[in-house]
């Protein structure tokens, strides 16, 4: 495995999964944590650090090394590969049984309408421990981690109050990519997003992908490889792709995708789009691809 962004390795610790295939001081099978706010940066090793792409609250990475106030390692989603601030991951054993299935959603402190409470702010794909229903179902009881930073002896997770519309059951996958995509109009375009506060090109397309329960890597170069390429006639679904950026079609003559033109995910002429980021100097699209597993 040659690319950085997937080989678990920085010199001192690897993945045990890599032994005999690169050098390093220690092979480790590392430890799960869990993202503890609402979003987190996975950066790369540079000083100072730079974005590469987001984790959302309770999404798990995997740590092999936790060294001066950074945890090394992957997430779990993908195998993406880079640094995060150990003070945003909490020890694991949380289950969750629900996702946020809307764009984003929130929790709050007391389980009514018209509470008084300040709101924390949870993602599209946040994953929650659901217990008790109140209010005839309209909210969910939820389990949060807390960070270490904020620990008050062992405890670990505070609780608090979702709306039990935005969420869906953690094994009741979507069956629409598009449809997916479509929740996030409008929001913000955020390089290396992965949340519904704020979301690249690919990050968008990762996102509808595995809601629907199709693997896909964080960046387009790497989606470029999911399924198989279309000669034909373009169908839903379907991803276009140029140099660095991918769209997903929507009809015979519209696409959708987070893009910096827009600042925004928007829906888009597939001809105009094609047009204007040829204009732009960034070139034709360099691939069309079917995704294997989609409805």
């Amino acid at each position: 495995m040659t690319d950085p962004r997937l080989r678990a390795a920085n010199g001192r610790v690897a993945h045990v999964s890599l032994r005999g295939v690169v050098e390093a001081d220690r092979f480790v099978a590392g430890e799960r944590r869990r993202a503890c706010r609402t979003v987190v940066s996975i950066c790369d090793g540079a000083r100072p650090p730079a974005r590469l792409r987001e984790l959302v609250l309770h999404e798990v990475f995997t740590v092999l090394e936790d060294r001066e106030g950074w945890a090394f390692g992957f997430a779990a989603r993908d195998g993406y590969v880079g640094y995060v601030r150990s003070d945003a991951l909490a020890p694991d054993g949380y289950a969750p049984t629900h996702v946020v299935a809307a764009r984003h959603s929130y929790l709050v402190g007391t389980p009514t309408l018209k509470n008084r409470d300040d709101i924390l702010p949870v993602s599209f794909g946040t994953r929650l421990s659901v217990g008790t229903s109140l209010e005839g179902g309209r909210w969910g009881e939820v389990a949060v981690l807390r960070c270490p930073s904020d620990v008050d002896g062992h405890k670990v997770d505070w609780t608090d109050y979702v709306p039990m519309a935005h969420l869906r059951p953690i094994d009741a996958l979507e069956t629409d990519p598009v449809a997916v995509a479509a929740r996030f109009l409008g929001t913000p375009y955020h390089w290396g997003g992965n949340s519904g506060f704020g979301i690249d090109c690919s990050g968008l397309v990762q996102a509808a992908l595995l809601a629907c329960g199709i693997d896909c890597p964080g960046d387009s170069d790497m989606q470029m490889a999911l399924g198989e390429e279309v000669t034909g006639d373009l169908a839903r679904g379907d991803l276009l792709f140029w140099n660095g950026h991918v769209a997903i079609v929507v009809d015979e003559s519209r696409l959708i995708h987070a893009n910096a033109h827009h600042m925004a995910v928007a829906y888009e002429g597939i001809e105009a789009a094609i047009g204007r980021i040829a204009a732009q100097g960034d070139g034709p699209v360099i691939a069309r691809r079917r995704v294997s597993g989609q409805k």
